[in-house]
């Protein structure tokens, strides 16, 4: 039988359903729909993972007062944690065939998960039209390297950008939507390509780096060196790194769902995060380190870097590379998430397209340009969601492996019955949101502590403590439930 990229994989029916809860997209993945082996997660995270915003995070670790060396192994030792916390959130999906709002179900109640998919929707969409706004300074630069004379249109300013910023924000909007609602078949094959591509001008740009100033800018510093113990800054460098993954590091179930089979999904993870990451991190301290050699400044934008050899060729190839590597952690972080979380609140009227279409509306109401141009505001933003999706983390992951020992009635995921397990009190588990409310005015009132510099770094483990003191909360409200007998066997991956 043909396959049809626009159709919906392949679902398990669940009889009696509530159509409140249950739609197509929200139904669990039948084994017939789990298409993605391992290379298909591994180029998933190096789609995330190879981005300018990635490279600029990753880069910006260097104004920590640490050197090149210590930036590495700080990147390890964070890269290896998320590697064991996204395959913990990933096998409760995996085992159901869920996505990550109808995971939320178990632990929030089946109403109560639309606040938490509220929440982790909200990042998306917003981080969403940022990662279009910077694959659209790509557009430009590549639009001004084949049209000189198309720069006499960036002298203006309509609402934040220029006339040709507006027709690159809008090229990049378009054509993602387009690409974004043929459906997860067409996204898996776009990340499939997306992934490694990138690495051809990363390996490049590393190469040329080396080759001007070779491994000397290693032990290079690039900010005078922090007061008080590399190790305390370099745990703090870790943990920016799981927090950089944080909202990855609820809605994984989004893809793990599609996995063929648990060893597929860590095989994919492993080769993905740690191998992968480290890979990318040895790119990112050579050329970051690097440019101060070459170009007498720290260039943290790798667009920057390709303008700065003032090669047309280098900068055609490096924009429609970074184009193509920000459209892939748009699909993977800020489109497929928030499409989901939608669909989620009304699954009677919307689906994941649909869900997709109102992400990528919305996107462009947040003005990212205006965004993006206060770093503060940024920083106040990513680490104050951080640390409101840390708890719910914790809750999640201490409700599945210990509350209900990952025994979970599949069918009461999808009722609204008040004899279901997860009805709780008409629909929100009251509890978890206490354990929420609890963990998030220490995890919130740590990163505004933080970002405000009156405790330095203290913003950096604000998604650490939200996540243990949520689920430590939760399981002492909760204890131990009597192990459930699912009617239907679970949605067991193909092996």
């Amino acid at each position: 039988m043909a396959s049809n990229p626009h159709a919906t994989p392949p679902t398990i029916v669940i009889t009696g359903a509530h159509p409140q809860l249950y739609s197509q997209d929200l139904a669990p993945t039948a084994p017939e729909g789990r298409t993605w082996g391992a290379f298909s997660l591994f180029a998933m995270w190096m789609s995330d993972v190879h981005s300018v915003g990635g490279y600029t995070f990753a880069a910006s670790l260097f104004f920590l007062g640490l050197t090149g060396w210590e930036v590495l192994i700080s990147m390890i030792v964070g890269i290896t944690a998320v590697y064991f916390l996204m395959n913990l959130i990933g096998r409760p999906s995996l085992k159901y065939g869920i996505p990550f709002p109808v995971a939320a179900r178990m632990s929030f109640g089946v109403m109560g998960a639309n606040l938490a998919a509220v929440l982790r929707g909200i990042v998306g969409i917003v981080w969403y039209g940022v990662q279009t706004y910077f694959a659209s300074k790509a557009v430009q630069a590549l639009a001004i390297t084949l049209y000189p004379a198309a720069a006499d249109y960036t002298h203006n300013d309509i609402f934040g950008l220029s006339t040709l910023g507006w027709l690159s924000f809008l090229f990049m909007w378009i054509f993602q939507l387009l690409i974004f609602l043929r459906g997860m078949e067409s996204i898996r094959k776009f990340i499939d390509f997306c992934g490694p591509v990138v690495y051809v001008v990363m390996f490049a740009l590393a190469l040329w780096i080396l080759s001007q100033t070779g491994f000397s800018s290693l032990s290079l510093q690039l900010a005078p060196p922090a007061a008080g113990s590399s190790l305390t800054h370099m745990a703090n460098a870790s943990m920016l790194i799981v927090a950089y993954f944080a909202a990855l590091l609820l809605n994984f179930g989004d893809f793990s769902r599609f996995s063929r089979d648990e060893k597929a999904m860590k095989v994919g993870n492993f080769l993905g995060l740690p191998v992968n990451f480290i890979v990318f991190a040895i790119i990112v301290v050579i050329v970051t380190a690097g440019t101060v050699q070459v170009f007498g400044e720290a260039i943290l934008d790798p667009v920057a870097i390709v303008e700065r050899i003032n090669n047309p060729w280098v900068v055609i190839l490096g924009s429609i590379t970074f184009i193509v590597a920000t459209m892939g952690i748009n699909i993977v972080a800020n489109f497929v998430s928030p499409a989901y979380d939608i669909a989620n609140l009304f699954p009677e009227k919307i689906n994941f397209r649909m869900g997709g279409l109102i992400t990528s509306i919305l996107s462009v109401l947040v003005c990212p340009w205006l965004f993006v141009s206060s770093p503060q505001a940024i920083t106040i933003f990513v680490s104050i969601f951080g640390a409101v999706l840390g708890p719910i983390f914790g809750i999640m992951i201490a409700d599945y492996y210990l509350v209900k020992r990952q025994q979970v009635v599949l069918e009461d995921l999808y009722t609204m019955s008040p004899e279901g397990s997860l009805y709780f009190d008409g629909g929100w588990n009251s509890r978890a949101l206490i354990a929420l409310a609890i963990a998030s005015v220490f995890s919130v009132g740590l990163s505004v502590l933080g970002a405000t510099g009156m405790i330095p770094n203290g913003g950096d483990w604000g998604w650490l403590v939200g996540a243990l003191i949520g689920g430590g909360v939760l399981y002492g409200l909760m204890g131990r439930a009597p192990v459930q007998v699912d009617a239907a066997e679970p949605v067991q991956a193909r092996a």
